[in-house]
């Protein structure tokens, strides 16, 4: 059986009934300031539209209470997965990803009324298609955008030695600046770290082998963790949707691990559970949190925790099974100054509304 963590849910943001109020694919950092910063994609009309844009909720009361939100990247492509982590001070960093929506316009209803909107993307595609980050130095102010050489919905983490580690997907049909509408002939992207002291120029530091008997292209979404020491522990979403387990489809994680900071990376091993994508935070008890989405019944958030490392892992941790679908999920977290752990996510807050960015306040269970 589960075990529950002992938790108290709130509300980020919720719009009940407006036609683009769908927000999705959140990221929380907090501040040495103590201030939460929650970056979410926004204004949207589903799961997929042409009209994501990234936005922003403050709370200065530890979750109790959220500013509206503001816009702050809306660029002509379907703005997706905003990353955001603290640098220090006011500076923060913010990430995301473009989307190009035409190769799904036949799988939904509301494909009609995208018309227009990507009617106009031809001379943009070029320009916006990929991954990027931008920078604020007073956390309410923002600078230029900068492109990434890969993606993740949680963007780079901060490492010990105050520099940048990106753990994510490469977009293969990016060559040398161009986009190209198919993937097919560029082959697929592989999961890579990349380094950076600064958000704007990245240095790639090693590939992770992935297993040859698995679906090379449905590795994603990852999330990784500087331990220190030369150890970096990297979690990897993969889906398989053609493909049933004992779980029902898969959906799940595999780990894998580098011993010299990053360069070279041991083979990703599934650990066997449901649910993706990850988000790890270093606890000051010591203990590695991983959060995750959990897109069977009963939907919701998960967490996994490991003692030792990320040589074992205590999964299946529930945080919140109240979904009343399975569109959620990338739960992200910080730890509060009372050792709480504050946990972001997207999901339905009530049936047949459109999803709002949720929150859940939990503790560690014992050991």
């Amino acid at each position: 059986m589960s075990k529950r963590a002992s938790a108290r849910h709130g509300i980020v943001h919720r719009e009940e009934k407006s036609y683009l109020g769908y927000f999705g694919w959140p990221t929380v950092c907090r501040t040495p300031e103590g201030e939460l910063i929650v970056a979410a994609s926004g204004f949207r009309n589903s799961h997929i539209c042409p009209w994501g844009k990234t936005t922003l909720f403050r709370s200065r009361d530890d979750g109790q209470t959220w500013s509206m939100p503001e816009i702050i990247t809306d660029t002509p492509l379907d703005d997706r997965d905003a990353g955001i982590i603290s640098l220090g001070g006011k500076n923060l960093l913010v990430s995301w990803f473009t989307s190009d929506i035409r190769v799904y316009m036949k799988m939904y209803k509301g494909s009609s009324v995208w018309k227009n909107a990507v009617a106009l993307w031809n001379k943009e595609l070029e320009h916006w298609q990929g991954s990027y980050t931008r920078m604020s130095d007073d956390g309410t102010s923002w600078g230029e955008i900068y492109p990434s050489p890969v993606s993740a919905p949680h963007g780079p983490a901060l490492r010990p030695d105050g520099t940048l580690l990106y753990f994510g997907k490469r977009f293969a049909n990016i060559v040398k600046g161009k986009y190209h509408y198919s993937t097919l002939e560029y082959g697929k992207g592989d999961i890579e770290a990349w380094t950076s002291k600064d958000g704007k120029k990245w240095k790639q530091l090693g590939t992770v082998p992935l297993p040859k008997d698995w679906l090379h292209d449905n590795f994603n979404e990852p999330h990784a963790l500087d331990l220190g020491g030369g150890h970096i522990l990297g979690l990897i979403r993969y889906n398989d949707y053609s493909k049933k387990d004992a779980e029902g489809y898969v959906f799940t994680l595999l780990q894998t691990d580098s011993f010299d900071g990053g360069k070279t990376w041991s083979e990703a091993k599934p650990l066997g559970i449901h649910g993706a994508p990850p988000h790890l935070l270093r606890h000051s008890s010591g203990a590695l949190v991983c959060v995750y989405g959990y897109r069977k019944k009963p939907f919701g958030q998960r967490a996994m925790i490991s003692r030792d490392e990320g040589k074992t892992w205590e999964t299946d941790i529930i945080i919140n099974d109240r979904g009343p679908s399975g569109d959620l999920g990338y739960p992200s977290s910080v730890e509060l100054a009372d050792g709480s752990i504050f946990t972001a996510y997207y999901q339905q807050f009530k049936k047949n509304e459109p999803c709002s960015v949720l929150y859940s306040r939990w503790r560690l269970p014992p050991a």
